[in-house]
């Protein structure tokens, strides 16, 4: 009478579900949950979790089949018969994506052209400049213009006389008028020479850094105050907040100084 295999030999030759070859595998290898987390990166809660058979905490079947190959690799297991197992018990596998069309529709958008902003600035400074520059041209043209008319027409009971040419126009009261009693308004008229100039906003923006020439002049302005830096102080002229203060100090002297649109007050 030959003798069947009995019910504990059938369950001991049936295979292991995912998460008892994991399980044995990491046994076998001596390592701990603790470790194979570590080593791994896989939370020690979703290991206990996956060596149940428990792949809810996994975060998806791309999850999953990651951490599977993860921890088989970890305890000397081939991965493959592990996620085809995977695969056999939720589905099968995913289809692939078609990702070439995708790829293409990307690769031949066009991106949005940028706002060239450093071109701007520079145009916008060529313009200010040829302006500025077209400006002092046209009104040193035209006072010269003026005078020489004068020299040339001499009217018949006076002799012709030559004016002192001025190399720097006073401002007229209506330009001190107009100062904005908001701000701080400097101007700086190098009536006397040479000076080099240093103008620097409140913020510590720079206004203006650089040498002013005889007969030149600059206007600054500012919501709250305007520090200057003059050599030669004696070669320049101060109207601030439309006020004419008169030279700003003497021959070859440095002077600093900061003005507020209260200070000094017009008049």
């Amino acid at each position: 009478m030959s003798i069947g295999n009995s019910p504990s030999d059938a369950a001991s030759e049936a295979p292991l579900s995912i998460g008892r070859a994991l399980h044995r595998a990491r046994l076998d290898a001596g390592l701990t949950v603790e470790e194979i987390s570590a080593a791994t990166r896989v939370r020690a809660p979703i290991v206990h979790a996956i060596e149940q058979d428990d792949f809810s905490r996994c975060g998806g079947d791309v999850y999953a089949r990651g951490h599977i190959r993860t921890l088989a690799r970890a305890v000397g297991l081939d991965p493959a018969p592990l996620i085809d197992s995977y695969d056999g018990e939720h589905g099968g596998k995913p289809s692939p994506t078609q990702v070439a069309p995708v790829y293409e529709a990307e690769r031949i958008r066009p991106e949005p052209r940028r706002p060239n902003w450093t071109a701007a600035m520079v145009a916008a400074i060529v313009i200010v400049v040829g302006f500025v520059g077209f400006t002092m041209f046209s009104g040193a043209r035209s006072g010269t213009e003026s005078v020489a008319g004068n020299a040339t027409q001499p009217s018949p009971s006076h002799p012709a006389t030559h004016p002192p040419v001025s190399k720097t126009p006073e401002p007229s009261r209506s330009a001190i008028a107009a100062a904005p009693g908001d701000k701080v308004t400097v101007k700086l008229t190098a009536d006397g020479g040479k000076s080099w100039i240093t103008a620097t906003a409140n913020d510590g923006h720079s206004l203006f850094e650089g040498l002013l020439d005889q007969g030149q002049s600059k206007i600054f302005t500012d919501d709250k105050k305007i520090s200057l830096v003059l050599g030669n102080a004696g070669a320049v002229k101060m109207f601030v907040n439309g006020k004419d203060l008169g030279t700003a100090g003497n021959d070859g002297q440095l002077v600093r100084t900061d003005f507020t649109p209260g200070n000094p007050q017009a008049g």
